[in-house]
């Protein structure tokens, strides 16, 4: 058995599963469409997408109609079981545990074919790719508010500026393909300049780029807050989200430094900025959720897209009476569930894991601070902008 699996080559192997799982559903879709298409992929996965790139509260079914509802249907029809199994399944914008679950598993797969790439790239300095990558992972929630820009337009009244189907490429999940695609055309270019001699290190063009890419796109969201009348600017709000984000992962690293200074020897200064990362997920989420109103801020629902919040929210609100909620809000914990995750994750990446495996690990380093700084970005100048 050991022989057979020494002549296995991982990248044909990883191949192959790929090709596995896209034949199992593309077969499935076909042979059972009901349940493989419209019960799981649609229901989960694209219906969302769907709903969110029209501004919808959600899209029914409808025997492939795909009718788009309003807040008021959508509730008449969880209140109405025979109504839903005739329409359904219906499908909100936003996520659900089970495309969560999905998502990890792309991200994972995916993951392990960058590895492949970036070896055969033959890439070497990854801490400092690490913060080459940074200002792109700015650029995917930056990007994902354009679609948010797109949503106010349909609400507001107005034609969309990127309209459905292209309006897709920018809602999750498709964003992330998107992103993917992009950033790794960036590395590709970067590695690429470094390799001829034209530069003298690829993180410096990789950088760049990135930058470029975040100027350009913020650039534009500031151009239609001063033609567009359905977006504004809120500039209190990206204040007291930087300078919120900011004092907490400075309080929190300074608490490692001292009390368990252990905890960060493997990552170094890479742990301080995804403490500060996930800061920004958390404190925008608090500020989006409990604080826009007081910064001046009036705009659509923006209430949690992630199980997980939303639980932390309902608890809250449960355990605390309304007397304390009045005054803090509901939201708080969220920074405190967050903070505490990103310790924890940081503390298991230590020397150890560096030395054994450092190309991997900086990839799920990069991927960590994603999940948070991505989604806390958007949170953040969706409420700058008022959308």
């Amino acid at each position: 058995m050991d022989e057979v699996l020494d002549k296995v080559d991982p990248e044909r192997a990883w191949a192959a599963l790929v090709a596995s799982i896209v034949a199992v559903f593309g077969l499935g879709s076909v042979l059972f469409h009901r349940t493989v298409y419209v019960e799981f992929i649609w229901h989960y996965f694209w219906g969302p997408v769907y709903a969110d790139s029209e501004g919808a509260s959600c899209v029914a079914w409808a025997d492939g109609q795909q009718r788009l509802l309003d807040s008021s249907e959508c509730a008449s029809l969880q209140n109405n079981p025979d109504r839903l199994a005739d329409i359904g399944p219906v499908a909100e914008p936003g996520y659900t545990l089970v495309s969560e679950v999905g998502y990890v598993v792309v991200l994972l797969v995916a993951l392990v074919g960058v590895m492949f790439l970036l070896r055969r790239l033959d890439i070497q300095r990854y801490r400092t790719g690490f913060y080459a990558l940074f200002p792109f992972m700015l650029f995917g929630g930056a990007l994902r508010v354009v679609e948010d820009a797109n949503v106010a337009a349909i609400r507001a009244g107005v034609d969309q500026p990127i309209s459905y189907p292209l309006n897709t490429l920018l809602i999750s999940p498709l964003i992330y393909f998107t992103m993917f695609f992009f950033t790794l055309a960036a590395v590709v270019v970067a590695v690429q300049l470094d390799s001829r001699g034209y530069v003298d290190g690829f993180e410096y063009p990789l950088a760049g780029i990135g930058t470029a890419a975040l100027l350009s796109c913020v650039g534009y969201l500031g151009y239609l807050a001063g033609t567009a009348e359905y977006v504004y600017f809120h500039p209190q709000v990206l204040a007291v989200v930087l300078v919120g984000a900011t004092l907490a992962a400075g309080l929190t690293w300074v608490a490692i430094d001292r009390f368990a200074p252990e905890v960060n020897r493997g990552t170094g200064l890479i742990g301080l900025v995804l403490i500060w990362g996930h800061a920004i997920d958390g404190v925008a989420n608090v500020v989006g959720l409990d604080w826009a109103a007081e910064l001046g801020v009036h705009y659509g629902d923006l209430g949690p897209k992630h199980p997980v919040n939303e639980a932390i929210v309902n608890v809250t609100g449960a355990v605390l009476p309304a007397s304390i909620t009045h005054y803090t809000g509901t939201a708080w914990p969220f920074l405190l569930v967050k903070l505490v995750a990103i310790v924890l994750v940081v503390w298991i990446f230590d020397e150890n894991v560096f030395e054994d495996s450092p190309r991997y690990t900086v990839m799920l380093l990069i991927t960590v601070l994603a999940v948070g700084l991505g989604p806390g970005t958007r949170d953040m100048l969706r409420a700058t902008f008022g959308i």
